[in-house]
Order: structure tokens, then sequence, then C-alpha cells
């Protein structure tokens, strides 16, 4: 990638220009401070800007932003670090690095958090569970609050109190001219709604309000069926997700099981009154004949912990996921086939669920386009750096998702699409495609920023090709690794 004044002089004076006007120990070139500024939590992505900018503050964001823009200089930004494509990072241009800004401040009155933009959910949870608060957050303590509430964002709780998105107050975002400003309901309502589901498309959004909530209980855990009941299984937790009440949210999926083999699993959390959780949950028992049943009085720490600690940073991936409006006899066959495929014993298939408060928001409400009762496929491809057979593991997934794509709703979850899924990416807005790009015109017209895709009339999507295959901002979920209990 070029622009104007790129190569080597390029590079020299965007890193001096930055250090007229921030900490010169931000401005990174090489050296350990820009080897983490460009890893991500995908080891397959090996990028190298011309500089990483590590703010210490919303000024030092201006500044870059700025200064990009004067140069003609490829912009990126990286957050939480966790999304699998790539697009955190730009190859020779400048990666504006917020993971640094992690405060989290709570008003525990107003049941509210202000979370700076590299936050992430175990730092949001360790700051509102003390107070007797729950945050809506995805499924790994590793991943960005702003990063994973921007393009959506499926979690534990999101039958009760809605995807993350929804959770999301305010947005403090420094616009493409290095201008900041705070975008609500009242102010910028425009921006604030294509945010909220159209991801960091707009601008560098530095901090974000959101909404708390009070919980009687937390119950959950994990139960593993056997490969053998995997179709019958595999039916009975859809409908049981789809269906549930709003108190819970019941993930599902395909993971390899403590004996090397696939098994089905069920990670239910249930956020209500304990004794009806105790017997909503017994159910589950009954769809099968478990080999290990785990399911306890727990707390949103704990369970994000334990799915962080089984999928570390490092590991190589490819993601492909597939909007299904339930389990049809066909796909049931596709996941069963993609189970007995799988490639490596660290893949998964992760089924997060849409329901309850989630699917009564009204469509128009956010950017976030598909509020139809769905499963969500996360067809997962992992592997170790020192496995040469990534071709293969990306097949894998690929695979499975051009599988189910004939039972699967037109669009895709954006968080997770990569440049090349057009299909999904032109239907994954619904009917709010049509509002957004006016509102990208508005607020980004020379299409500075490209954190998840958009439909082609609304900008370029981020980054080229098959991401993973050059190396590959949004963060993803994963499954329990009940091979580490």
């Amino acid at each position: 990638m070029t622009y104007p004044g790129g190569g080597a002089a390029g590079r020299s004076e965007l890193a001096t220009r930055l250090r007229q006007v921030v900490a010169p120990e931000r401005v990174m070139t090489s050296g350990p401070g820009y080897d983490t500024g460009r890893t991500l939590w995908n080891g397959a992505v090996d990028r190298r800007p011309a500089v990483v900018l590590r703010c210490g503050d919303p000024a030092d964001v201006r500044a870059g932003v700025r200064i990009a823009g004067e140069l003609g200089v490829p912009l990126s930004v990286r957050a939480g670090g966790h999304g699998w494509t790539g697009s955190a990072v730009a190859d020779d241009g400048l990666t504006i690095d917020i993971g640094g800004l992690r405060r989290v401040t709570v008003d525990a009155g107003a049941k509210t958090a202000d979370v700076q933009g590299g936050a992430t959910a175990g730092e949001l949870i360790a700051a509102t569970e003390p107070r007797g608060l729950v945050a809506v957050t995805g499924t790994v303590d590793a991943v960005g609050v702003a990063g994973l509430a921007l393009g959506g964002g499926y979690g534990p709780l999101t039958g009760r109190f809605g995807l993350a998105v929804d959770n999301v107050l305010a947005a403090d975002v420094v616009l493409a001219d290095g201008t900041e400003l705070t975008a609500d309901a009242d102010h910028e309502p425009d921006l604030f709604w294509a945010l909220r589901g159209g991801g960091g498309n707009f601008g560098v959004v530095t901090s974000v309000r959101v909404a708390l909530h009070t919980v009687p209980a937390v119950l959950g855990g994990v139960i593993l069926y056997p490969w053998a009941q995997a179709g019958a299984v595999l039916a009975a937790l859809a409908e049981t997700a789809l269906t549930a009440p709003d108190e819970l949210t019941l993930q599902s999926g395909i993971v390899t099981g403590p004996t090397g083999e696939p098994v089905v699993f069920a990670a239910p959390t249930w956020c209500g009154e304990t004794t009806r959780g105790e017997r909503v949950l017994a159910e589950l028992t009954r769809l099968g004949d478990p080999v290990v049943h785990r399911i306890a009085p727990t707390t949103l720490t704990e369970l994000l912990r334990r799915n962080g600690e089984s999928f570390p940073a490092g590991r190589h991936a490819e993601v492909r996921p597939r909007n299904l409006p339930g389990l049809t006899p066909r796909a049931v066959d596709a996941l069963v086939a993609g189970g007995e495929s799988m490639t490596s014993a660290l893949s998964a298939v992760s089924l997060h669920v849409l329901h309850g408060a989630a699917a009564r928001v009204p469509v128009d409400d956010t950017a976030f386009g598909i509020r139809t009762p769905h499963l969500m496929a996360e067809n997962i491809a992992l592997w170790e750096p020192s496995d040469h057979r990534a071709a293969e593991h990306r097949d894998w997934a690929r695979d499975l998702s051009d599988a189910l794509s004939g039972e699967a709703l037109p669009g895709g979850y954006v968080n997770l699409l990569a440049p090349d899924e057009t299909d999904q990416i032109a239907h994954a807005y619904g009917p709010n495609r049509d509002r957004l790009p006016a509102v990208k015109r508005k607020f980004d017209p020379a299409g500075v920023f490209s954190a998840t895709p958009l439909p082609p009339d609304a900008g370029p999507p981020p980054g080229s090709g098959r991401p993973a295959d050059s190396g590959p901002s949004a963060d993803s979920g994963s499954p329990p690794d009940p091979r580490h209990p």
C-alpha cells in the first residue's frame, strides 16, 4: 500500500510530525512496543504499519487522525485486537492503538458505565460486579467492549437485556478531520444510530457509555452430549435456545471433547430467580444423555475468564459465520458433517442465539440489521502457528459456511464477516442498508475508516482479498473448551 510521500521518506515524515505533537515515546516504528501494537488475537495476521501510535489519551487520537489525513496516510484503529480479519492494522499506514485507554467509570446510581475504547469485557465486569451490577458483553473476557458493541455483540445476557449494541447510550467519537464529538439520542442522532451496528466506520470511538443492570443470580456452566446423539441434540438445543425465556441465553455447538472426539456442547446462562432457573436448566439434561454436566451458581467474571483462558491469543484463525433462522434437517446434517470433518482439534462451531429482548428491538432503532430470532453460527477454524495445514483448516471453515448457505438468512454478522463475503455483506444491514450511505458521506466522506464491512454503496470494505491468506476491527466470541474444565 502506498500513499503520497510514502516509502522510507514518507514514514519518516509521519513519525516526525507525530512526535512534534504527542509524547515521542508513543510514536513507534520498531521495537517491542511497535510489535505489541501490531499484534492481534489472530496470530495469522502479520501486517507492518509504518507507525504505531500508542495513544495515552483522546488528544493523541485527535492528533493521529489529523496528521494522517494531512499526509494522506492509510489509517486503522486497534482497540481490543480481537477482530480476526486484521482490519485493525494497516500495512505501511498509521495504526492508532487505543488499547491503553482502558478506564471504566461506574455510576451505580444511574446504572451506567463510561468505558474507554480499549477496555475489555473482563475489565468492565470487574468494575461492575462488586457494585451488584452486570453489563452486557460477549463471551470472552479479552474482547474489547467498544469493538464488540458497535457491531452487535451476542453474549450470555442477550435474551434478557438485548445485544451489547442495545446497551450503548452514548459514544465519544473522533471524526476524520480530528474533531471530537459525543453522539447520543439527543446529539448527532444519525451518527449515534449508525455507530450502533455500523461499527467503527465513522470515526475513532474513544469511549462509550453503557447501561448496567441487576439480576437475582447467575447460573451457568457446560453440558456435553455424546456424538452419537449429535443430530437430535443439536436440533433440540436450537429449538430450546430460540424459544427460551428471556432469562436463559443458550449457546451451543460442536467442540472436540475430552477424549479427542467431537461432542455437542450446551453453555447456558440463566440470569433470573435461582429456583426457577434450576428447573429450566435441568430440562437441558433430558435432551440427550450428557457425558458431562457442570451447572452451578457462578459469576460473569468466571464465565468470561474460563472462555478466555481456553482460547488464548496467538493461534491462527479463520471464522466464517452464517445466520440461521433455525436448524432444518439439512442444516443439522451440514453441522454433523462439519463436526466429523474438523481438520483441527482446536476448531469449533458455536451457535449464538438472538431471541427475547434482542428480538423485540425494532429493526430501525439501530443499524444492526437482523432482529428476526436466529442462530449465529460461528464456524471457527483454529490451529497452532506450527501447524502447516493452514489451507486445510481454512477450507474446512469455508466449506461448512457454504454447506449452511442454502439454509441461512441472506445477511451475516458484520463483526465476523471477511471482506470477500460480499453475498452476506450486501444484506447484513437488512432494511437499514439504504440509510447508512448518507451517514457515511456526512461524517466520513473520504472513506478514512473501514473497521467492519459496509454495503458496497456505503464505502469500501476493510482490507482486500482473503484476509488470512495475507497474514487477517471487530471482536469475536468463543465457545467453552471442555478439554480444560
